[in-house]
């Protein structure tokens, strides 16, 4: 895995929310990550150079002692995204033709598409983002997190599964919002490098936020680059996460349409439909497959479509239960661990 334990979404609910489902049913693994937790506190800092390079190296060396041992404990490798950040794909390679392990390649963003932070752009001069169609060809068998991604991993491998992005909603996604209690909150969640998705409709919210009692909720790893009154940011933390995200009473989700966006795996929709929390969001890849428009949320275009559907919201509370409650009920059937256990297990068959 490229991450630290319990830091990164996309980690968190496409590998970690399986690690009890693969301990049920007796299947031993061992997990390395690229980067430790002092690497994650740099990780998009500005600067920090030589924190970065040592952070990078101590990763190559992980990986290079995998390599050495042969990885012969194991039958299968399990790889989210890549083995390594930069450069190319030498340790898929490797395991793959040399070793001849059977890989199993996971995704969720369409990361063949150049696509980095203003904070690292050095590191985007060497991420080989051609490198993913090699991975995807080398692998025995290749998980996408929605169709747009499976569609371009098939054609370099013929054994590529469609596996949803999944929440556990018996251990830890259990809890229900109560509509009927407090303020109305709009909220919104995210790591800050998909913040600024949220500009063409800060004005939106400053007004809703100006104009009547709704507080606007900011939950991320950063500070937002706006203010206003009514505004509240918490930091993300795994241990509050559920109890703040069940403080909103609509869950955002704006987005580009563009072809980085197709390859999203509606996190933020996944989350807040999970607990009973009505969204709204861009009508762009899988979002549409997630929202039921006018069920349980709305699907907006324009800069009116998205101001009449939270004043529709933040004015009836009957239909945010109601949206909440089928939103639920669709995150239990499609898009929970429950639902897809099967298609994980699947994958090491």
């Amino acid at each position: 895995m490229p991450y630290p334990l319990h830091k990164a979404p996309s980690q968190r609910f496409r590998v970690e929310a399986y690690f009890n489902l693969l301990k049920e049913q007796n299947i031993d693994y061992d997990t390395q990550q690229f980067l430790d937790d002092a690497a994650w506190q740099v990780l998009y800092l500005r600067g920090s150079l030589v924190k970065k390079i040592t952070a990078v190296c101590k990763g190559y060396l992980k990986r290079l002692q995998l390599l050495l041992s042969g990885a012969s404990a194991y039958s299968h490798i399990f790889i989210h995204r890549e083995a390594t950040p930069l450069g190319p794909p030498f340790i898929e390679w490797l395991l793959a033709k040399v070793l001849k392990k059977k890989i199993i390649y996971d995704f969720d963003d369409a990361i063949w598409i150049p696509n980095t932070s203003k904070e690292n752009r050095i590191a985007s001069w060497i991420k080989a983002f051609w490198k993913i169609k090699h991975i995807c060809h080398w692998s025995y068998k290749v998980a996408g997190g929605n169709e747009y991604l499976c569609a371009y991993a098939r054609r370099y491998n013929n054994n590529v599964v469609l596996l949803p992005t999944s929440v556990d909603i018996v251990n830890r996604y259990n809890k229900i919002k109560d509509h009927k209690t407090g303020k109305i909150v709009i909220g919104w969640t995210g790591s800050h490098s998909t913040m600024h998705y949220l500009d063409d409709i800060v004005p939106l919210l400053k007004k809703f936020a100006s104009e009547s009692d709704v507080q606007v909720m900011i939950i991320s790893n950063k500070k937002p680059g706006f203010q206003f009154p009514n505004l509240q940011f918490k930091y993300w933390t795994e241990a509050t996460e559920i109890d703040d995200l069940l403080q909103f009473t609509i869950g955002i989700m704006p987005l580009k349409k563009d072809l980085w966006s197709e390859g999203k795996c509606g996190f933020k929709l996944i989350q807040y439909s999970a607990l009973g929390i009505p969204a709204v969001t861009t009508p762009v890849g899988v979002n549409e497959k997630i929202v039921d428009q006018g069920v349980t949320g709305f699907l907006c275009e324009t800069k009116d479509e998205w101001y009449n559907a939270l004043k529709i919201l933040i004015g009836n509370e009957c239909l945010r239960e109601q949206m909440g409650n089928e939103g639920r009920r669709k995150i239990a059937d499609q898009f929970s661990i429950q639902a897809n256990a099967g298609i994980f297990l699947d994958l090491f068959n």
